[in-house]
């Protein structure tokens, strides 16, 4: 018995998901810088993305780049990709972006910010056995207060370890390219 291979469709469902949310949220939001980024993966984890691309356009949902205001920024260290990252998440129901990142800082640092827009947006690109889809990361800019305390670790999902305020970036900061470049061209 030969069974069907549907990647070809889910991942065609989820970049025209991902095109229409490119478009919604360049329309919404101006000034971002934009970057690029490709991966390989495993035909489960394609599968994986390509399904929640096809939900709202996002593989990762939506993070913030959170500075203070001498240039140092904010990482949560992943443990399940053994990296300090930007904080962020998925989007919960019909919950926006923005309002994700929102939620997403507070869970994983325990902080609000003063949210400036959208600092940058990704093209992930998603390659797996001669299969490829793409989604969008929208990543927000927010100031930290001159008050604001240091960061505690509040994550429901029990993904976060630590939350700290950097002046170097770690080396093994996931994007740390990126992050590198937004800070050049934007602090």
């Amino acid at each position: 018995m030969t069974s069907v291979d549907d990647l070809w469709y889910l991942s065609d469902e989820a970049d025209q998901q991902a095109e229409q949310t490119h478009h919604r949220v360049s329309e919404r939001y101006d000034d971002f810088l934009t970057f690029e980024t490709t991966k390989h993966v495993s035909r489960p984890r394609f599968r994986t993305v390509a399904n929640r691309i096809q939900g709202n356009g996002a593989p990762y949902g939506a993070h913030t780049l959170v500075h203070r205001e001498t240039g140092e920024l904010l990482l949560v260290r992943h443990e399940g990709v053994d990296m300090w990252v930007l904080p962020g998440g998925e989007t919960d129901g019909d919950e926006s972006f923005r309002t994700a990142a929102e939620r997403e800082l507070h869970e994983e640092a325990g902080l609000g910010a003063t949210f400036d827009g959208l600092g940058l947006l990704g093209r992930v690109t998603f390659h797996c056995d001669g299969h490829t889809t793409w989604g969008v990361l929208p990543i927000f800019e927010a100031a930290a207060g001159a008050d604001t305390s240091e960061p505690t670790v509040e994550d429901p999902d029990d993904e976060i370890s630590a939350a700290r305020w950097f002046d170097e970036l770690p080396e093994d900061t996931r994007d740390r390219a990126v992050l590198q470049r937004w800070r050049r061209e934007r602090l």
